[in-house]
């Protein structure tokens, strides 16, 4: 029986093509998942094993399972005394040790800046960057910089540059630094920093400095890692550690490493992925099971003859099982191959390595054998249908005349069970929409103590109900076609035979559409979710603020705030002097209060969208907001007047004089969230002195519809502006709104491309249909050529069943997916604003002119196929 398969499969092998690709795209992605995790996995490792260096040992925290907060303070405070280097360094068989240190510095060479992180000097093997060019710094005030930033600074070895603490206040600006010989150049070959960009070396003065105490041994040390040789006391060093330490060899460093692994979202990532290899391995069985099908009903005759001369059902069952084994373990090999040399030349491209991973392929047992496990599982799973159909065939039926079309009626218990799971889900969704609407109108609701419950309920409900349409997919999806079919057959004969031949099978329509439908309805989702996010996040921003952006630095030019004026983008703007100061509320609450200077209320109407009403700002009031800006409670102060009091820098003494006006609160909120509060004053107090400028404010109204111009293009072009100035901030709604559009794209660029495969094997899945199609067809379509229809005519109504086959699945996906985003989006940003509910019209349209131009591509081979063999021939084939 199994020469018979293999022949049969040959004869096949064109109709076998489609149903192979789609199991190769699926354990090709499911091999790609296991080889990315790996190579991840690999980077992370050799990265967090090489901040150790050339350490032989090193000495790490070792708490109890539960420490108490005296136990876990004492662990984390230590400093670099109180691991007694020295002591250590006189232990028989210690070549070397060094104490791990790391602080943020900041760095300036005249009007050049940067900001960086930075690790104390040690010796050369125990350093996990390595010294390029020049010497590790030693003593005197000595820095040795990543190649990068010297080049930002325009320094070379020799040079001296001025470093600063990198945690120093905006208002502290460069004071308070010290000048740095630049002793050499660093790299970090293996991306210990790569977060970082790498990281400068310090001596052990200038890294006490950057950590603001007097002397290296005050610094708080996380670690000591040790050069060791063989014979080393190892019993007189751990004698010498403080408590709650635990001295390691590097084997056992490395081992912890790697098991840290298994916490850090690898695994998570390896999952995350595979759940979409999954689903296109499910949307690859639709097409398999719609392929066996077809390839069941074509060998009919076939098979009756083989049970004519003595085949067994049980023969004739095994058979169809062996060619879908046969089948599914050549594709899966194929896919295995194709992962990986496309991971190999991902990791050989260098794409990966400029996102700071250093990739290599890594192999392992699960690549080989999890996509083909799975591919194989799948392909026999979905061949069993049509098995059981082969033992069907009786021996009189290689006496019948062939009959190809499916006429069977769908079961009623799929539709008992496609009722029952849209019924209930629809029920789950609404009963946890209610939860969150009585949540947010102040109701008794389980949202308050049992969230997570209540969003699992709505995701559940929207997965029931998207599980009984697929499963009655083959009750409803034929009719809709039918309807749509009838609007679009008044067209012309050529859509007329295109309707006609989709109700032919609507099985096979409705396994091809649900297969569809799958992506489709996720991708829509999650464009919609993104859609909603955006615009929610965007509103809920905007009215935390009542500025769209705001620029605050020590160091800000009138220059540079004209130009980030002048902004293609910015509709308005205000600039003024501040000053940091200090006031207490009606209750006595101390406030940090940042206080700015301006001509005219008018100054503040115009780039403010809060409504200051008739407020002034005239020489006997300050205008103060009336709440605060990071707990939002409300402020109430002293109506005969409050003082605000001048406060140090931290490096002199109080600039300026006290100052007592009478409050004036108006509802603007969240101007600068590095302040309790913005307050305003008429600018001659800056102008005589009684108050001096310790920076400079500039707040800027953005015009949301300006031509040609994004909001990220505003506010990178913005901050532009201000790049020769290191303490300059810009931040507001936009600034946000910015930083979570790019983060929402990001994602959904993600989720779209993973869903992507599945959308591709679909649409393999409607080319297959349509190849099937014109195989079973072949008398039809010489008849309808033998009596006139030209070969265009054909051709087009070939591509009229493609796009039908593709649109109304389409748009159902596009529908349902917009109403499950919409869901989603109600469940989760409910919390932080008022929903938006749109309909993502460039998305969608997209999504489903894609398809639609894939659809008519998929027709070509078929529309060729049809055309290709004269109607006589055909007629006398038939």
């Amino acid at each position: 029986m199994f020469s018979i398969t293999v022949k049969l499969m040959k004869k096949s092998a064109k109709m076998l093509i489609p149903a192979g690709i789609a199991i190769l795209i699926g354990t090709a992605f499911i091999a790609t998942t296991f080889l990315f995790s790996n190579t991840m996995n690999d980077s992370l490792v050799r990265q967090q094993t090489a901040i150790y260096a050339g350490a032989d040992a090193m000495v790490l925290t070792d708490l109890p399972e539960h420490p108490t907060d005296a136990q876990s303070d004492e662990a984390y405070s230590r400093t670099v005394a109180d691991y007694h280097l020295d002591r250590i360094r006189t232990v028989d068989g210690v070549e070397g040790v060094r104490a791990v240190t790391a602080t943020n510095i900041r760095l300036s060479n005249g009007n050049h800046h940067a900001t960086g992180y930075a690790i104390n000097t040690g010796e050369t093997n125990l350093l996990p960057v390595t010294v390029i060019r020049g010497d590790r710094p030693v003593d005197n005030r000595e820095v040795a910089l990543p190649e990068h930033v010297a080049e930002q600074l325009d320094v070379h070895v020799g040079d001296v540059v001025h470093v600063s603490r990198g945690n120093t206040a905006d208002s502290q600006g460069s004071a308070g630094g010290i000048e740095a010989r630049v002793t050499g150049l660093t790299d970090d070959p293996n991306n210990v920093y790569a977060y970082d960009g790498g990281a400068s070396i310090l001596s052990e003065d200038l890294m006490a400095f950057a950590n603001g105490v007097a002397d290296f041994n005050q610094v708080n040390a996380t670690s000591i890692y040790l050069d060791l040789d063989t014979r080393t006391d190892t019993a007189s060093i751990k004698r010498l550690l403080p408590r709650y330490s635990r001295l390691v060899n590097r084997a056992e460093a490395d081992r912890l490493a790697v098991e840290s692994l298994s916490s850090n979202g690898t695994s998570v990532v390896t999952t995350f992925l595979l759940s979409f290899g999954v689903l296109a391995m499910l949307v690859a069985a639709l097409v398999i099971a719609n392929t066996f099908q077809v390839l069941v009903a074509q060998r009919r005759r076939t098979l009756a003859l083989l049970r004519t001369i003595g085949a067994t059902k049980q023969q004739l069952y095994a058979s169809v099982i062996i060619e879908a084994t046969v089948l599914g373990l050549m594709a899966s090999v194929l896919g295995v191959a194709l992962g990986i040399g496309l991971m190999a030349a991902l990791c050989a491209s260098g794409i990966m390595a400029s996102t700071g991973m250093d990739a290599r392929l890594v192999l392992s047992w699960q690549v080989f054998a999890v996509p083909m496990v799975f591919g194989l599982a799948m392909t026999i799973l979905a061949s069993l249908s049509s098995a059981r159909s082969a033992t069907a065939v009786t021996p009189l039926e290689a006496l019948r005349p062939m009959e190809l079309t499916d006429t069977r009626r769908a079961g009623v218990l799929r539709g008992v069970i496609a009722t029952l799971l849209i019924v209930c889900g629809m029920a789950f969704a609404g009963f946890a929409a209610w939860q969150m609407h009585a949540s947010l109108t102040g109701h008794e609701s389980l949202v308050k103590d049992h969230y997570v419950v209540v969003l699992l309920t709505a995701i559940g409900g929207c997965a029931a109900v998207f599980l009984g349409l697929v499963i009655a997919a083959v009750f409803w999806l034929p009719l809709l076609m039918h309807g749509v079919g009838s609007l679009v057959a008044l067209a012309g004969p050529s859509a007329t035979v295109a309707n006609a031949n989709i109700q032919k099978n609507p099985r096979r329509v409705a396994a091809t559409g649900a297969a569809l439908l799958i992506g489709v309805t996720l991708v829509a989702t999650i464009a919609t979710g993104a859609a909603s996010a955006k615009q929610t996040m965007g509103e809920a921003l905007a009215s935390r603020y009542s500025v769209d952006m705001i620029a605050t630095g020590t160091d800000m030019t009138d220059e540079q705030a004209t130009k980030a004026a002048e902004t293609k983008g910015i509709a308005a703007s205000a600039y003024m002097p501040t000053t940091v100061m200090t006031t207490t509320t009606e209750d006595k609450k101390g406030l940090t209060v940042l206080v700015a200077g301006v001509e005219h209320a008018a100054d503040l109407r115009k780039v403010m969208k809060a409504n200051i009403g008739g407020a002034s700002v005239d020489n006997n009031h300050v205008l103060l907001p009336k709440h605060d800006a990071d707990s939002g409670k409300g402020l109430r102060f002293n109506n005969s007047g409050i003082t605000l009091e001048p406060v140090s820098d931290g490096t002199a003494d109080a600039v300026g004089s006290s100052l007592t006006l009478a409050p004036e609160q108006v509802d603007y909120r969240r101007v600068s969230a590095d302040y309790d509060a913005v307050a305003f004053v008429n600018n001659s107090y800056f102008a005589n002195g009684d108050l001096t400028a310790t920076g400079h404010m500039l707040l800027m109204r953005v015009d949301n519809d300006a031509a040609g111009t994004t909001l990220n293009d505003v506010l990178t072009n913005v901050r532009n502006a201000f790049s020769s100035s290191d303490g300059v901030m810009v931040s507001g709604p936009i600034a946000e709104r910015s930083m979570w559009e790019t983060m929402i794209n990001g994602m959904m660029a993600l989720l779209v491309g993973l869903i992507a495969v599945a959308v591709l094997i679909a649409l393999v899945g409607v080319a297959n249909t349509l190849s099937l199609s014109v195989i079973e067809r072949t008398r039809e379509s010489a008849t309808l050529r033998a009596i006139g229809m030209t070969r265009g005519q054909l051709r087009r109504s070939l591509a009229v069943e493609a796009l039908l086959l593709s649109l109304v699945s389409g748009v159902v996906g596009v529908l349902l997916g917009t109403v499950f985003g919409w869901l989603g989006s109600y469940m989760v940003f409910s919390l932080y604003g008022n929903v938006v509910f749109p309909f993502d019209w460039a998305g969608n349209g997209l999504m489903l002119g894609i398809a639609a131009l894939a659809a008519l591509i998929a027709s070509i081979a078929p529309a060729r196929r049809a055309v290709s063999v004269p109607p006589v021939v055909a007629l006398a084939e038939a």
